[in-house]
């Protein structure tokens, strides 16, 4: 019906044409129906193109075939792994935040033990996974491993599905709904590694040449509690009180002067030796000792010497069969109180007095990497 009626108008003009008289003043060429012909042609060509273009067909188009895009986690599991594990630590933590499934595999311990152990491992010892473990279940509220906080439903909800968030606000300082990348898992090496990063735990470790190398600890190493400083990449140490002194800090400990703890046992308590008749001329070792009952031991590095009426020479030398043990320390000067001292090898126990203190138990450096770091911190003077 719409077509009809716009074709109807479209001829108005054809019929205007042909049933109006043509004009006197008209050449004579254009009378006889010439100049009607050429307007009748213009109208039905400007008709036809007009019905043509409402009905022009147009050409479908070829469907577009889309490629089938490449998506990393179509990788093999051993192959995506194997690209995660070459990630360093910050990027793992951001590939994290992609999506659920590839922050499973990138918060997975065995993905994070390569980073622990390359960044931590030599100052991280068994007291200070204890550490971690101890402070983790002192804020989980016994839930099934979620944590028991108040302060509001939205607070708590946040605790219940990412229990991490809330530690985070506690070791790390941080907002816990504001920041939702801290959602890892509980107890996880991840977590354990970045709350190790924050500077916010402490850890128990051992400072050798403590307080910047005071002389008075020269070749020593002491028990401390440390914490990491990201801005200077150097730690902070707080050493425990003894005798009259409060707490003593230490700030920008470099990395080479801290090793993890080399034995369980306490700063107070007496090491239990039990190589002592192995001891030898020349071996390197490591002795407990402190200055009075009230103090803590730390561990001094020193060598097996030879007796005084030992000939030195390796065919001859029968101080392995003495049971006197000649102990040297020779970042001492020769006659100084502290050069020498000696220890029964069937009988030792702790030894010494309120003047020249106390020598603990004995460990026998065997570790080439363990003689290096002392050899390293040897002073540049002999010591009085």
């Amino acid at each position: 019906m719409f077509f009809f009626f716009f074709l109807l108008i479209s001829l108005f003009p054809f019929f205007i044409l042909f049933f109006t008289p043509i004009p006197s003043s008209w050449p004579h060429d254009m009378v006889g129906g010439s100049a009607k012909s050429v307007l009748t042609t213009s109208i039905l060509s400007f008709t036809f193109r007009m019905s043509a273009a409402r009905n022009k067909i147009v050409p479908e188009k070829s469907p577009v075939v889309k490629e089938k895009e490449s998506l990393i986690l179509d990788l093999p599991d051993l192959a995506f792994e194997s690209i995660l594990a070459r990630l360093p630590a910050s990027e793992l933590k951001n590939m994290a935040g992609v999506c659920k499934s590839i922050r499973e595999i990138c918060t997975s311990d065995h993905l994070w033990e390569i980073h622990m152990k390359q960044k931590w491992g030599r100052i991280i010892g068994r007291r200070a996974h204890e550490e971690w473990k101890l402070r983790t279940s002192d804020f989980n509220g016994g839930r099934n491993g979620y944590l028991s906080v108040g302060g509001g439903m939205i607070k708590n909800f946040i605790s219940f599905f990412c229990p991490l968030a809330v530690i985070k606000s506690k070791l790390f300082g941080a907002n816990p709904i504001a920041d939702k990348t801290f959602c890892f898992p509980t107890g996880s090496i991840m977590s354990f590694y970045f709350s190790l990063q924050s500077g916010k735990f402490w850890f128990p470790a051992q400072i050798y040449n403590r307080e910047n190398g005071h002389v008075g600890f020269m070749l020593s190493c002491y028990d401390a509690e440390i914490s990491y400083d990201r801005d200077t990449d150097k730690f902070r140490a707080r050493y425990p009180p003894h005798g009259r002194r409060t707490v003593v800090v230490e700030d920008e400990v470099p990395w080479e002067r801290i090793r993890a703890p080399p034995v369980e046992t306490a700063a107070y308590d007496l090491y239990i030796s039990d190589f002592l008749k192995d001891l030898s001329p020349g071996d390197d070792i490591e002795i407990q000792w402190r200055k009075n009952k009230d103090f803590p031991y730390g561990w001094w590095y020193g060598v097996i010497g030879h007796l005084e009426n030992c000939d030195r020479t390796t065919l001859h030398c029968q101080c392995r069969q003495n049971d006197v043990v000649v102990l040297e320390f020779n970042q001492y000067e020769m006659g100084s109180r502290w050069r020498q001292t000696t220890i029964n090898r069937k009988e030792h126990v702790e030894k010494g007095n309120e003047i020249d203190g106390f020598y603990g138990g004995i460990r026998r450096l065997q570790r080439i990497e363990e003689i290096s770091v002392w050899k390293k911190l040897w002073p540049n003077q002999i010591l009085e």
